[in-house]
């Protein structure tokens, strides 16, 4: 393996905000063609995008392994035993998580460590333009907690400065590339709100909640059902947005708003 490709390959997935496993051999006894430090790169749908364990055998039975650890986002290690045909049975009948048993003549064991690198949580703010003190407030508290910011809105004006700015007249949001384990705070204040709902609801998203009175809301779903918008979407949006804190400034309100982000974020 060309040790100068890894960090490439690395550099490329993270730029595109692509989700991957890196698997690297840490220990091994008995007779294995792997060896401690070979790597391999797991793409998120399972695909071995560089290098090897050591072979077809240990490549594609920590396949799965590794999308669980991407979906957990926890790092572990494996054990894969290389055995024969009556010892694979016997070790498949245990169950262990943390094992796999692999029917092949090596006869060695090698412990694999399984690290996920997924992209930071994204905190989606689409805005109406002008000076808004609660959208300021969400960018400032998003990034505070770890999350990648994204401000979506024609005409931002804001002190605190998020990762990304898009802009819907020149990119709109039905062109918008989001996330599945995106948080969706819709700001329009009611100009835009179902044009903006039903771009949303061709996407699946972690969270996705609404500034906005009761009545509004109310007004807003019944129009969007009659356009055919999915009933289960409806039914995920939270609004009016915000944990009950008695918010009434708009610091207040960015808090209540973070706070419910924040328990759906620690729920999943």
């Amino acid at each position: 393996m060309n040790n100068w490709e890894f960090p490439q390959i690395i550099s490329e997935l993270v730029k595109k905000e692509e989700q991957f496993v890196v698997a690297t051999v840490v220990r091994v006894s008995g007779s294995s063609i792997g060896k401690p430090g070979f790597k391999e790169v797991i793409s998120s749908s399972g695909d071995v995008i560089y290098g090897t364990l050591g072979g077809a055998c240990p490549d594609s039975a920590i396949v799965e392994k590794a999308k669980e650890v991407l979906k957990t986002g926890s790092a572990k290690t494996i054990k894969v035993f290389l055995e024969d045909v009556k010892e694979t049975l016997i070790g498949m009948a245990k169950n262990n998580d943390d094992e796999i048993h692999v029917e092949t003549n090596c006869g060695g064991i090698m412990d694999i460590y399984l690290e996920p690198y997924k992209r930071s949580e994204r905190l989606v703010i689409i805005g109406q333009g002008g000076r808004d003190e609660i959208e300021d407030g969400l960018v400032s508290l998003g990034k505070s907690i770890g999350m990648s910011v994204t401000v979506v809105d024609p005409n931002p004006m804001m002190n605190s400065k998020p990762d990304m700015i898009v802009d819907p007249v020149n990119s709109p949001l039905s062109d918008f590339d989001f996330h599945e384990d995106d948080f969706v705070v819709v700001l329009t204040k009611g100009t835009r709100d179902l044009q903006v709902m039903e771009a949303i609801s061709k996407h699946k998203v972690k969270y996705i909640g609404i500034l906005a009175s009761k009545k509004r809301i109310k007004s807003d779903l019944d129009a969007l059902e009659a356009n055919g918008v999915d009933k289960e979407f409806l039914k995920s949006i939270h609004g009016p947005i915000g944990i009950d804190i008695g918010a009434i400034v708009p610091s207040e309100i960015a808090l209540s708003i973070m706070a419910e982000v924040v328990s759906i974020r620690r729920k999943h």
